[in-house]
């Protein structure tokens, strides 16, 4: 509908949709051809986005054009709330003015709303983001993650990112935005394939359902840890859970056994020191209420939570706190995808761990109206990147 209506209204040769894959490495041209592939179990085609003006256009969410022996090709993003869904590429007659380009860029925006309304009727989309086909493991793994890994709002700007491991061993992380408050948590289930894709979901239903319900973090936690311990066969994880309070910048965490998270203030990456408190599922006999910590947080603060897997078997080549100095100019959406990479080439390309991110930045409670162009805060547009 969209290709049709600008190849009408502006005599474009050609109109090109290409959704960004779950990798955030490629892009995946989609057209109604591609509808016909997918039910006969072909593979989406891949483009790399290394290198490539592709690129460019998801990591900068600028328009990119050039004028070519054909006509005038242009660019643009395809973006929600810093979601980068996809781009839309066109090849438009000669001398197309601002106004043709405006009044595309707006179709561009609006085709990130179709997206998002029409894939709860069609696997197309999630075929398209897809390099290869996923392990029953795999496949639950993926559908316990938000629906969209970004999220923008006037407050803070957030994204996560999942590097799944030869056998999946249950991380899984998730957000949610309320009126007053924002929701993080981030888990790591103990176990490999179905075993550690089947406690993982025992645990982020019990944490939404708790979350859903209105509980604070200290009952949401204990939930959690009810849920895992009753759970057969016997399966425990750690995980952080997080509530920011958007008013205030009042933010609040709960540890259960996790890896420090790291923040990075003024230029300077830390640790953030908090207490540590059991697993999630341990089977005891003694009570072990959750402790609620505060968590420091201030107006221009980076926040990075991360699982096991970003810090061990091989990933302790990666020296994590100068990468997230090196990457703070750039969109979380863009610092996640490079630390998670750093990480995968650190293994080689053969993970024995899932390594899992969050990256966080925290804008300040008094910061009440995003500066948006492309469903993208502009302040937030990264440079282009640079291979780790």
């Amino acid at each position: 509908m969209v290709a049709e209506d600008l190849l009408r209204r502006f005599g474009a040769k050609r109109v090109s949709f290409l959704i960004v894959d779950l990798t955030g490495r490629a892009v995946v041209p989609l057209s109604t051809a591609s509808q016909a592939e997918a039910g006969a179990g072909r593979q989406a085609g891949r483009i790399d986005l290394f290198g490539s003006v592709y690129e460019h256009v998801v990591r900068t969410q600028r328009l990119y054009r050039e004028t070519t022996g054909q006509g005038e090709r242009v660019i643009f993003p395809v973006t929600n709330r810093g979601d980068a869904i996809g781009l839309l590429e066109l090849l438009l007659p000669p001398g197309s003015g601002q106004g043709v380009l405006d009044a595309v860029g707006e179709a561009a925006h609006l085709l990130a709303y179709i997206v998002i309304a029409n894939q709860r009727f069609t696997d197309l989309y999630t075929w398209g983001k897809r390099s290869r086909p996923l392990t029953l493991a795999a496949e639950i793994q993926h559908q316990l993650l938000p629906l969209s890994l970004t999220c923008e709002a006037a407050q803070f700007a957030l994204c996560g990112n999942l590097e799944p491991s030869e056998e999946v061993s249950g991380d899984t992380f998730d957000y949610a935005l309320d009126r007053d408050t924002l929701h993080l948590s981030l888990t790591d289930t103990l176990g490999h394939n179905l075993r550690a894709a089947l406690s993982a979901t025992v645990l982020v239903g019990a944490l939404r359902g708790a979350r859903r319900q209105g509980a604070d973090l200290t009952e949401q936690a204990r939930q959690a840890d009810q849920a895992l311990a009753g759970h057969r066969p016997h399966g425990h994880a750690t995980g952080q859970l997080v509530r920011i309070d958007l008013h205030t910048g009042h933010a609040e965490v709960v540890n259960a056994g996790h890896p420090r998270p790291l923040r990075m203030r003024d230029g300077v990456v830390e640790e953030i020191v908090l207490e540590a408190d059991q697993p999630f599922g341990l089977p005891v006999a003694i009570p072990h209420p959750y402790r609620v910590q505060e968590l420091d947080l201030r107006p221009g603060d980076r926040l990075i939570m991360l699982t096991d897997g970003m810090l061990e078997r091989g990933a302790e080549q990666v020296d994590l706190p100068a990468l997230v100095k090196d990457t703070r100019h750039l969109h979380p959406r863009e610092t996640a995808l490079t630390l998670s990479t750093a990480v995968l080439d650190a293994a080689g390309g053969h993970l024995e761990d899932d390594a899992t991110v969050m990256c966080l930045d925290w804008h300040g409670s008094q910061v009440t109206k995003r500066h948006v162009g492309s469903g993208a805060d502009d302040q937030q547009a990264s440079p282009r990147r640079t291979k780790p």
